[in-house]
């Protein structure tokens, strides 16, 4: 099935190969979105990947952050970002929970990426590509 760059197919497939593969957390540049030209490093949950017709190795990310706004929710959902809390794992050394915004995709080229070896469990990826959806219908 093909599915369109803006809707990954969310397949479940960490693969210890050392290529950022869905479900796992890699760490890349992120453009700002205010400014594109600047940004800075953090971790991005991969929900997809593809190739573009340049042959190139794609990755679908969503960004994370350990910043929690479930206290500014409100402000952040007018400002048209929307996060969900995913909890914390491996790619975040101080063990802080983390939270993704379901409605910024990025699609980076995967030699941008560096794997740091975590994965989301199965059932909160699930979770998150269902609210992922939800936002689009």
């Amino acid at each position: 099935m093909t599915h369109a760059p803006d809707q990954p197919d969310g397949t479940y497939a960490p693969v210890a190969d050392g290529r950022p593969d869905p479900g796992e957390v890699v760490w890349a540049w992120v453009p700002y979105e205010d400014d594109p030209a600047q940004g800075k490093d953090r971790p991005v949950l991969v929900i997809g990947t593809s190739t573009d017709e340049r042959g190139t190795h794609l990755v679908h990310c969503l960004v994370m952050t350990s910043k929690d706004h479930d206290r500014d929710a409100a402000q952040e959902a007018a400002a048209g970002r929307l996060w969900m809390d995913v909890g914390s794992g491996g790619w975040d050394p101080r063990g802080r929970p983390s939270e993704v915004r379901l409605n910024r995709l990025l699609v980076l080229d995967a030699a941008d990426v560096r794997r740091e070896g975590a994965a989301l469990d199965a059932a909160t990826y699930a979770a998150v590509v269902a609210a992922r959806e939800a936002l689009s219908r």
